[in-house]
């Protein structure tokens, strides 16, 4: 079914302006540059690598330094960044600005991953106000011209909710965008998204951009989502799994264009070969590259006819050469499935009780002790 279109105007999000109001939103071992590139060649928008631990880019590790890399192809350069000690995700966003490595910075304070929140970050750090603000005041301070924004949730738990708080907070503190990812902690990527709280935001945030996450799995459902909540833009994330033609759709409804890619078997061979092989360019490392394509194969060819022994067999491809084989093997004709290769995809959990510092709840404030035991929240390179 082809969307309904809607001529939307353009995003600016500081002094960028996006022509399609779409951002893709950071994935964990997703959104790296072979995949960023693969969303481009298809469409139009902002397009965000996955989440950088401040502190490890500080430090500046390796893999760290691997992950801030962009390709030359793409403008603009998005990065956004985790942490929970204001100077340090100061020093990593001043760094970032210093070496001229992107021109546009996103804070995560979203992620409901465990290992984060048990530790008082991503969509736990809210609930310390004081905490929040200063993260975001320094960030921005640091940014200076290079628009900063954040990405957040509506809170912990139904009980715990913070978004609107930290939407005037961020607000402001100078932010030029606020994304909203319409779920709790709690609720992990379960059930459906709470649209209604996307229009509660931008009726409270007048005059910062606002742009909605959650449940977007086609170009109609982007448009649906600005019609119901005015929201400024949309963030995508697990829709474009296996789909980066997605962006395609997005861009054409956007523009108020007819246009919905119903790919051949073919053709989601071919776009499935070219992310492998940007995928082994961007670890320089065939078999690293063939080991990360494994993860995408379920969404690639989700309602497609294809049989469980060549998708096991494509989930352990270990060089191109093989893969080009068992491609080759594929009935190319097959035409789009319809409904079986659209909807969800990706893990969606389920609801569960956050893991959080103990205590954590007691107090919008940030106690002494609770700030000392932050320290070991960033020693991962990447938070999510």
């Amino acid at each position: 079914m082809s969307a309904t279109t809607l001529s939307q105007a353009p995003l600016r999000i500081g002094p960028l302006t996006l022509d399609v109001p779409v951002v893709l939103a950071p994935m964990a071992g997703i959104t790296n540059t072979a995949f960023r590139r693969l969303c481009r060649e298809f469409g139009a928008g902002l397009y965000v690598s996955e989440m950088i631990t401040s502190r490890a880019l500080v430090e500046r590790t390796p893999e760290s330094m691997r992950l801030i890399t962009h390709h030359e192809s793409e403008t603009p350069r998005s990065i956004q960044l985790y942490g929970v000690d204001p100077k340090t995700v100061s020093e990593a966003v001043t760094m970032l600005v210093a070496e001229d490595r992107a021109d546009h910075i996103d804070l995560n304070f979203g992620c409901p991953v465990p290992k984060v929140t048990r530790k008082g970050g991503g969509a736990a750090l809210p609930w310390k106000r004081d905490l929040f603000r200063q993260i975001v005041e320094g960030a921005v301070k640091a940014a200076g011209d290079i628009p900063l924004t954040v990405k957040m949730r509506k809170g912990i738990d139904s009980d715990h909710l913070t978004y609107l708080e930290a939407g005037k907070a961020a607000e402001g503190a100078g932010v030029a965008s606020i994304a909203l990812h319409a779920r709790t902690a709690a609720e992990f990527y379960s059930g459906q998204a709470d649209w209604p709280a996307i229009a509660k935001l931008k009726e409270t945030i007048t005059d910062t951009p606002v742009l909605g996450n959650g449940d977007i799995w086609s170009a109609a459902d982007a448009l649906r989502m600005v019609a119901e909540t005015g929201c400024d833009g949309v963030v995508v994330g697990r829709g474009c799994l296996g789909r980066p033609w997605l962006f395609g759709d997005l861009a054409a409804a956007f523009r108020g264009e007819e246009h919905t890619a119903h790919p051949s078997l073919g053709e989601v061979a071919d776009t499935f070969r070219r992310h492998a092989e940007l995928l082994v360019e961007f670890f320089d490392d065939e078999d690293r590259g063939c080991r990360d394509i494994r993860k995408h194969v379920a969404w690639y060819f989700k309602g497609y006819p294809v049989g469980g022994e060549l998708r096991a067999r494509l989930a352990t491809v270990g060089s191109l050469q093989q893969l080009d084989d068992l491609l080759a093997t594929l009935d190319a004709d097959q035409p789009y499935p319809g409904e079986g290769a659209e909807g969800p995809r990706g893990r969606a959990g389920t609801p569960k009780r956050p893991a959080l510092p103990d205590g954590w709840l007691d107090s919008r404030e940030l106690a002494g002790a609770e700030r000392s035991s932050l320290v070991d929240a960033e020693l991962d390179t990447s938070g999510g």
